[in-house]
């Protein structure tokens, strides 16, 4: 940092997708703060299973995996809301680690090699000036050459941009929650489930320290239908699903009360937006049930990392630096989004979702085939 606040790069939300930028631009000699409403380490509302395809990557930083005897898995059940069960293989699987852990890993990873993080730290505004960006937070001003946004689904800063997805045509992807949980359980480490329900889907697997992370996603009128009340809507729509039922009456949970997040949006995000380079669930959000928006996050960083270098190094202009970035982007991630919104339409409706889990069941090259559109080899 120099005596004005002044960096040359600023990345504002320290997320999976942010924390893996900075350490990949200091690490490349680039200056770079970061900053992080949130003090480390923290929960977030998440599924916790990551994809194989990133743990190279993650190893490559520094994150020190292997010795944390993470749970490998390669099974995947997945229920229809009337109990109908279709079993299937993972080819390429992958390993559960909650963001509680991962999150507060990369971060000390960052602070290590150089990269100043601001915890606590509210970003209020982002202008755009001649020479770059000023960044108004609750920590003072700062500058920088580059803004980058990885502030994650939904942030203020996405209103004082007026983003376009926050004015959706279509608001039946943009109406939706997700409620999580760690548990105590009994269930195998290998194995991850993903069990339907009205309108909703709920995951379950095993992360680090013996834990399972129970993640849910519903639209916002299930819990509008019981009064706001998370128990309520739990009973009245989940427990429909047998092995929900079985799950939420007898696993313990190790939360006081759930972690909700609400106005989560599938629609399509830009991904430069008044010059700010966004990346991870700023830039689009894939849906849970795919189980790849963790790797997306963290490989959408090492795109961007590589642009920035070149431009930094006066190799590339910021225009074309914007180009680029947004056809790499594009070339690995369109289609995965694509697929995931047809499969979010396909899912959560009792009738549809029970006809196409027991097609799948017919068809298990069908099952691969979903599995490899929505995800990536190693990067």
């Amino acid at each position: 940092m120099t005596s004005n606040n002044a960096y040359q790069t600023a990345v504002i939300g320290g997320g999976l997708a942010g924390l893996t930028l900075a350490i990949q631009l200091q690490r490349e000699g680039i200056s770079t703060v970061l900053f992080e409403k949130e003090t480390y380490p923290f929960h977030k509302v998440c599924g916790e299973y990551i994809s194989m395809e990133s743990r190279p990557f993650l190893e490559s930083l520094g994150v020190p995996l292997s010795g944390l005897n993470l749970p490998v898995i390669h099974a995947l059940h997945i229920t229809s809301p009337n109990g109908t069960l279709l079993k299937h293989t993972l080819q390429q699987g992958g390993f559960g680690i909650s963001r509680f852990t991962l999150d507060n890993m990369l971060f000390e990873v960052a602070k290590k090699c150089g990269v100043t993080v601001y915890e606590n730290c509210k970003v209020n505004g982002v202008l755009k000036e001649e020479n770059g960006y000023s960044i108004q937070t609750s920590r003072g001003t700062f500058s920088a050459q580059v803004a980058c946004g990885s502030w994650g689904k939904r942030s203020n800063l996405d209103v004082k941009l007026n983003r376009r997805f926050i004015h959706p045509v279509n608001r039946k992807l943009t109406n939706y929650i997700a409620v999580k949980y760690h548990v105590e359980a009994d269930l195998p480490d290998d194995l991850i489930e993903l069990h339907n329900f009205g309108n909703g889907y709920c995951g379950i697997s095993k992360i680090d320290n013996g834990k399972y992370c129970l993640c849910y996603l519903t639209v916002a009128q299930n819990l509008k239908s019981a009064g706001g009340d998370i128990k309520k809507m739990e009973e009245m729509f989940l427990h429909k699903n047998p092995y929900l039922e079985k799950y939420f009456t007898t696993f313990k949970s190790l939360y006081h009360e759930p972690l909700v997040i609400s106005q989560i949006s599938f629609e399509k995000k830009s991904l430069v937006e008044n010059g700010v380079f966004m990346l991870g669930d700023s830039a689009g959000l894939i849906t849970p049930l795919c189980g790849n928006g963790m790797s997306m996050a963290m490989h959408a960083s090492k795109l961007l990392a590589a642009e920035l270098v070149l431009f930094f190094d006066g190799k590339r202009s910021l225009a074309l630096t914007e180009v680029n970035y947004h056809a790499a982007w594009e070339q690995q991630f369109k289609k995965r989004l694509k697929a995931g919104r047809l499969l979010q339409r396909l899912f959560g409706h009792a009738a549809t979702t029970n006809v196409f889990i027991a097609l799948m069941k017919r068809f298990p090259s069908l099952v691969n085939k979903l599995v490899q559109r929505t995800h990536g080899e190693p990067f």
